[in-house]
């Protein structure tokens, strides 16, 4: 079983990269990093279940957190674009409430660039900006040379294109604003779950549930432990006693005439 969700893991969030070495610090910036992600995942609506956060190096990443959906998304609805903008600003944000502005650091460039692609989508491609209204305002993506927005023509007046721009700081800075309250307001759990993953590096959804209900983390992660034991060889056959040959027999019980025979011709 173990395994298995080993299997899982590395196929959702990567393989893991034992080999790099993180100290202390980075440990526990990350620790803040994904618990801030988590937290305001687990208390936005519409967001897709936290499943499991973890501050072991995979990929490109120092740390993940990763939601699986309940069902499969065929389509998605204003409310759940918003969550999702909000809990990819988790991260930068704990790491602030932590440590300060000035001592945030780059591990959010990902978040970052997701969260305005997810917003600017939903004001030019789906409709999502009630002042510009169910309109396509998306760049054409045919073109694929260098000079493409220089031949390209121009499908916007400068005011559209500010209007744009104006629409999608609203939905960044008002979700990035909800996702600010959320992680003051819950500061004693993001502590906490800093410390348990400080201390198994992995948690899943049962501790997570628990440290969302304020619950001390009393239990390991399913197959917590397990990967660092030895493997048990297996104990060897005992091994047969090797019955003398039928034609060996015949020759030592030969020896002995042979022997008379020559004693009695001495004689």
């Amino acid at each position: 079983m173990v395994e298995f969700e080993q299997a899982k893991d590395k196929i959702m969030m990567g393989a893991e990269r034992r080999s790099m070495v993180m100290t202390d610090d980075i440990k526990e910036s990350t620790a803040y990093h994904e618990a801030g992600h988590a937290i305001i995942g687990r208390l936005v609506p519409e967001h897709d279940p936290v499943y499991k956060v973890s501050i072991i190096p995979r990929g490109r990443a120092l740390g993940v957190t990763m939601y699986l959906p309940e069902q499969d998304r065929i389509s998605m609805n204003r409310q759940h674009l918003e969550s999702m903008v909000s809990s990819l600003y988790g991260g930068r944000l704990a790491e602030e409430l932590i440590y300060g502005k000035d001592k945030v650091s780059t591990g959010a460039s990902n978040d970052i660039e997701r969260a305005t692609d997810i917003a600017r989508k939903m004001v030019t491609q789906w409709g999502f900006s009630d002042k510009l209204g169910p309109l396509l305002y998306a760049e054409e993506e045919g073109e694929v040379f260098l000079g493409r927005s220089v031949t390209q023509t121009k499908h916007m007046s400068d005011d559209t294109a500010k209007l744009i721009d104006d629409e999608i700081r609203q939905i960044i800075d008002r979700n990035y604003a909800r996702a600010r309250q959320i992680l003051e307001e819950n500061m004693d759990i993001m502590h906490a779950m800093k410390d348990a993953l400080m201390k198994y590096e992995t948690i899943d959804a049962g501790q997570i549930d628990d440290l969302m209900e304020r619950k001390e983390v009393i239990r390991e992660p399913a197959g917590w432990g397990e990967v660092s034991k030895p493997v048990e060889q297996p104990e060897e056959a005992p091994k047969a006693e090797a019955k003398p040959d039928a034609e060996a027999e015949k020759q030592a019980d030969a020896e002995p005439a042979k022997s008379e025979s020559a004693d009695k011709e001495s004689e």
